[in-house]
């Protein structure tokens, strides 16, 4: 029986490990100081939680489209990435 495992690099380990400690630092915040929803510039009201979620999810849309659509490194999709990241969680 040959079994294909995932190759576990240093970049996908190093990815999924900051997940998991950004999750358990929410949870921590939430629990210690427990949220609001406000309006920002996204078109409902969201929690920290919510905002968490939808940054994470448009940056892993801004990482596939920058692998699909363009050669230059994958460096400058994590720059565009990152500051979406924070302007969601800022001003979002």
């Amino acid at each position: 029986m040959n079994l294909e495992w995932m190759a576990w690099t240093i970049p996908t380990a190093t990815f999924f490990i900051t997940i998991a400690i950004i999750l358990i630092s929410m949870t921590v915040w939430e629990v210690v100081s427990p949220t609001i929803e406000r309006r920002g510039f996204l078109p409902l009201s969201t929690t920290r939680g919510d905002r968490l979620f939808i940054g994470l999810l448009g940056s892993a849309f801004i990482h596939l489209a920058w692998v699909g659509l363009s050669d230059l490194t994958i460096w400058f999709g994590f720059a565009i990435a990152l500051v979406w990241m924070v302007v969601v969680m800022r001003w979002g």
